[in-house]
């Protein structure tokens, strides 16, 4: 039994990243792992990712191209005010503008820079560095 299917998610990903491996499978699809997945994409973190439809709820294919070094959840999942972002990167992150925290927002998900020129607060999702 799932109980955060995003952990299991970034963890997949994590696990195949460090075994050198090309391409993650990750089960079960949902929305919110499709929008996580997106954002990564957008930073750079993984190639191309697509949806495989199942009876199951469906599957995501992604292709890594070795840029994770760490991600994970944040749990308990914090609410966030503009101006505590920089609190939990500091707490998150390994280093100053080295990766990304990903945060959802009333506008979708998004990173921890993008929130902050939206000028915006949310709940923080994951780390990705």
């Amino acid at each position: 039994m799932l109980h955060d299917p995003l952990a299991n998610a970034l963890n997949s990903l994590k696990l195949y990243e460090r075994t050198g491996k090309n391409d993650c499978k990750i089960s079960p699809a949902s929305k919110l792992i499709e929008h996580t997945l997106s954002v990564m994409k957008d930073n750079g973190y993984i190639g191309s990712f697509e949806k495989v439809e199942n009876s199951l709820g469906g599957d995501f294919t992604v292709k890594l191209i070795g840029k994770i070094n760490n991600c994970g959840v944040i749990k308990p999942r914090y609410p966030v005010k503009m101006d505590e972002i920089e609190e939990y990167e500091k707490q998150y992150l390994p280093a100053k503008n080295v990766g990304v925290l990903l945060i959802s927002t009333p506008q979708g998900i998004m990173t921890n820079e993008t929130a902050r020129e939206k000028k915006t607060g949310g709940i923080l999702l994951a780390y990705i560095y």
